[in-house]
């Protein structure tokens, strides 16, 4: 796991020093999650985000993009009107470091005023996140990931706890527009498919509660099995599905940036970016 995250800061130091055209600036936006308790609805229960872009420029078509996004998400049965008897609810904070590579669909370059000064773009990448979910019960909110809900952990699961780092894959598209000499100002909508089934602690089936209350807790086998019953209903929800655990889980972030272009020294170019011709002439193809 910590490899790609290895990978994200090299690469992120790399471009600090050799790029001659540079952008940094603050998102702010919204974030929420799609999966077990909520499959389908885009934008429900979003959250506040916020975060830094930088983005070096390599020409007018593309642009290799760093980021660093905070923000939270929401699920639940009630309010997505899914599975509403299976009762469950949760929220995580959530924190991305994020690698990219964009391509605008038009030129575009920050400064111009008369011509490419706007464009459409797509992008995609990789990121490593974390996570830590959480439900509430008689006011208090509890960790889900120690409890094992599902029966990670205990005498009858061979499973261990799930990890609350994980790699996702973002892609998505937004829109920029220069606005003066230095300034971008722009707007982008990006999902991420993850490659965990547990952002919501949701994803196979219902443990023993026998054994959760006797090795983790009390509380553990509450939040593991919130069935709504009807009065006198004695249901045993033992080994039955609490999740889909064929599908992994996906959370987005959408908003808008300001970035301000600089450049690495007072010279008008990076000497580095002179002893590499190809490279130059790479960055020459606007």
């Amino acid at each position: 796991m910590r490899k790609p995250l290895i990978i994200i800061i090299l690469f992120f130091s790399f471009v600090s020093l050799h790029a001659q055209r540079n952008e940094i600036g603050p998102f702010l936006g919204t974030s929420y999650y799609l999966g077990d308790l909520n499959p389908s609805k885009h934008f429900l229960l979003t959250k506040p985000a916020c975060g830094l872009v930088y983005r070096y420029i390599l020409n007018q078509r593309w642009a290799l993009k760093m980021s660093g996004l905070y923000g939270s998400v929401e699920g639940s049965d009630a309010k997505a009107k899914f599975n509403e008897k299976r009762n469950l609810s949760f929220k995580s904070p959530l924190f991305e470091v994020s690698s990219q590579i964009e391509l605008n669909f038009l030129p575009y370059a920050t400064g111009n005023k008369e011509k490419n000064y706007f464009t459409p773009y797509i992008f995609a990448g990789i990121s490593v996140f974390s996570f830590k979910p959480k439900a509430k019960y008689n006011g208090t909110w509890y960790n889900l990931q120690p409890l094992g809900t599902e029966g990670q952990g205990t005498s009858s699961s061979g499973v261990k706890p799930y990890s609350l780092m994980k790699v996702s894959f973002p892609f998505g598209l937004g829109f920029k527009y220069s606005i003066g000499d230095n300034i971008s100002i722009g707007a982008e909508w990006g999902i991420r498919k993850t490659t965990t089934d547990y952002l919501d602690d949701v994803s196979t089936t219902y443990a023993d509660p026998v054994v959760l209350s006797a090795e983790h807790g009390d509380i553990a086998a509450i939040l593991g099995d919130r069935s709504l019953k009807e009065p006198g209903e004695d249901i045993d929800n033992k080994g039955l599905q609490r999740g889909n655990s064929n599908t992994k889980d996906w959370y987005s972030f959408a908003g808008v940036f300001i970035t301000c272009k600089f450049k690495t020294s007072g010279n008008k170019s990076c000497p580095a970016y002179h002893k590499h011709s190809m490279f130059k002439e790479f960055l020459k193809k606007d």
